[in-house]
């Protein structure tokens, strides 16, 4: 027999946990608005994986990504936002008060702000999982600094490899980018700019098969997917960019999207009153903690003065 979830109401509902979440929790509670966040299936979501963040304003000190994750959790707490550990399993977008399911309960929001993200395409090798955060990295512009003068890869041959690899360039001895073709697809400035840099060499029609190390990365196993030969090749760090995909599809046929990402207002705002998304969930260009933050914040703001302005109405009829 079923267990029957219990239903709560509540003034907002926000989906995610990254840096658009929180910052837009902690702006909504701090306007005296109820608001309960659920995280999804880990605190913090991509940021959670990144070993040290040295470029967000105010901490001059590096910070781990988890441990700025309880920075930010701590804070939403000092504000009265309810953080459930829980993950939204499916949504009714089509009357208010919005319906959010989880495995556990059954939420009934009058608003909600979406900050679902985004993440990383992996590469589904051994290794990979249990290196992230230790060699393997998602962010060139995160975690570059911390391989100076080392040799590192590079998986992929998108403009966003060829363009981590080249910022990669600033601090490594050596980049190698390995792709699966014999020619990288970024676009021909790109490209050429890759090829003109003596710190780039290339494993062209090859694929990662294993992630080596002990308690870092050491080495990659590498096949040449024509010949089907094998061979390891020492490397420092590993940086996978063979895409990334946002967290969306319970919002598909519900709301505007383009390209899996949430289409929104300069407002944060959906083409549904009331429901609002932020951060990776809606920007797939900059994919940056203080970026994502901002917009989470906006976010916060635009439902504040929408519900000001509601009220102001309401009050004059």
């Amino acid at each position: 027999m079923a267990v029957e979830k219990k239903g709560k109401p509540v003034k907002l509902l926000v989906i995610g946990s990254g840096p658009a979440g929180f910052s837009a929790a902690i702006y909504a509670a701090r306007a005296q608005i109820e608001t309960v966040m659920l995280t999804g299936p880990t605190i913090g979501g991509q940021i959670s994986l990144t070993a040290e963040i040295e470029n967000f304003p105010g901490i001059p000190e590096s910070i781990s990504g988890i441990d700025l994750v309880a920075r930010f959790s701590q804070q939403a707490e000092k504000f009265g936002v309810e953080i459930e550990y829980d993950t939204a399993t499916r949504v009714d977008l089509s009357k208010r008060p919005f319906m959010v399911e989880t495995e556990g309960k059954i939420y009934y929001a009058d608003n909600l702000i979406l900050t679902t993200g985004s993440k990383a395409t992996l590469m589904n090798v051994p290794g990979e999982k249990e290196f992230t955060g230790s060699g393997v990295s998602f962010c060139a512009t995160c975690d570059g600094f911390f391989f100076k003068g080392k040799n590192v890869a590079v998986v992929g041959g998108g403009n966003s490899a060829v363009e981590e690899a080249l910022f990669l360039t600033k601090f490594v001895n050596k980049v190698t980018i390995i792709h699966r073709r014999d020619q990288l697809r970024a676009d021909a400035m790109a490209q050429q700019r890759a090829m003109e840099n003596p710190k780039i060499d290339f494993l062209w029609d090859s694929v990662v098969t294993r992630v080596n190390g002990s308690d870092h990365v050491e080495s990659l196993t590498v096949k040449n997917v024509k010949t089907e030969q094998e061979q390891d090749v020492p490397f420092d760090g590993v940086f996978v960019f063979i895409g990334h995909k946002p967290v969306s599809d319970l919002f598909v046929d519900q709301l505007e999207m383009k390209n899996g990402l949430v289409v929104v207002d300069d407002r944060m705002r959906t083409r549904v009153p009331g429901v609002y998304a932020a951060g990776e969930s809606v920007d797939g260009f900059y994919r940056q903690v203080i970026v994502s933050a901002g917009s989470g914040a906006m976010a916060a703001i635009s439902l504040t003065k929408d519900l000001e302005t509601a009220a102001s109405e309401a009050g004059s009829k």
